[in-house]
């Protein structure tokens, strides 16, 4: 990192680092800090005060099982939390889920030019899988963004007449109001410029299609390819942003699948919900899981697929 101009830091805690990245951040350089799950939740405060606060940084979470201390296995049951805001107080981040190392890259870089656009934090959320895969990977050049300067920097006066002061805290309601409505109207821009997803084999009509992310998304790819071998034609929705959900994605196969979708998760079923929330109520929706950092393999995936379609034999 030195040779390269940067600092690599090692935090007494993930209270202190989330911090860090919070004081960072209000000078207007670039930042992130990662953990996994449980190191998340104790970073729960602090991201909320950079939400409060517009500060842009990358967060990083890798995730193991829970609750509690869990184990160090992979898993995805840190959704609800990552998605439904991740701490208390009315907001949302950007989440994106990579599903290879080479994502991995590009996604952070992404993440880091998201963050500056909207002035926002953004989480990356793998898992324990991704977290020790090694795969080849390439950095590519990437086009220089029309960023916002960052004028509202606490850095200085910089030919200012006055310091800039970053906060969160809004004690008279009306203009706490306020500036949640400002942050709402950044989450609905967020929401109409920023979904990401792939669909897999959903360009025909399909027995089931299967939704799916990071990990568990390659292994359904798998499944995909298995289930032709027995006449079932499966598709796929991966979701890349978690939140926004790609809900356009299931605009565009709603109608194509002929006994609904199927949502696989390393979780208990979280992400199932937002899936229901998309279909709404138009085709049937399945749930299949696995969790404390079990992980399903390709024909475990296929014969809950055959129940669904009537082909188990």
């Amino acid at each position: 990192m030195p040779k390269i101009g940067r600092t690599f830091l090692q935090a007494e805690s993930e209270v202190a680092a989330i911090n860090m990245v919070y004081g960072a951040a209000g000078t207007g350089i670039r930042c992130m800090t990662s953990s996994s799950s449980p190191g998340i939740s104790l970073k729960a405060e602090g991201i909320s005060y950079i939400a409060g606060a517009e500060l842009p940084c990358v967060i990083v979470n890798i995730v193991r099982g829970g609750p509690g201390l869990g184990g160090i296995q992979p898993a995805q049951s840190d959704y609800f939390q990552a998605t439904k805001g991740g701490a208390h107080g009315d907001f949302n981040m950007p989440v994106y889920a990579p599903a290879s190392i080479q994502e991995m890259v590009d996604l952070v870089q992404d993440a880091f030019d998201v963050a500056d656009a909207y002035r926002t934090p953004v989480m990356i959320m793998g898992d324990g899988m991704l977290g020790q895969m090694m795969e080849p990977v390439e950095f590519k050049e990437r086009e220089a963004k029309n960023l916002p300067e960052k004028t509202w920097a606490a850095n200085g006066l910089n030919g200012r007449k006055q310091h800039n002061v970053i906060n969160s805290l809004y004690l008279a309601p009306e203009g706490l109001e306020k500036h949640n409505e400002h942050l709402q109207a950044k989450y609905k821009a967020i929401k109409e410029n920023e979904v990401k997803y792939e669909l897999f084999n959903c360009d025909r009509e399909n027995d089931l299609v299967m939704v799916a992310y990071g990990t568990t998304s390659r292994i359904c790819k798998n499944v995909v390819k298995l289930a032709e071998k027995e006449g079932i034609n499966l598709g796929l929705i991966r979701p890349i942003t978690l939140w926004p959900f790609p809900t356009e994605a299931f605009e565009k196969t709603v109608n194509n699948t002929k006994l609904g979708f199927l949502s696989v998760e390393l979780s208990c079923g979280q992400m199932v919900e937002d899936v229901r929330l998309a279909v709404e109520g138009r085709k049937p929706v399945h749930f299949f899981g696995r969790s404390g950092g079990m992980v399903p393999n390709p024909a475990e995936i296929l014969e809950n697929v055959k129940k669904i379609v009537g082909g188990a034999k």
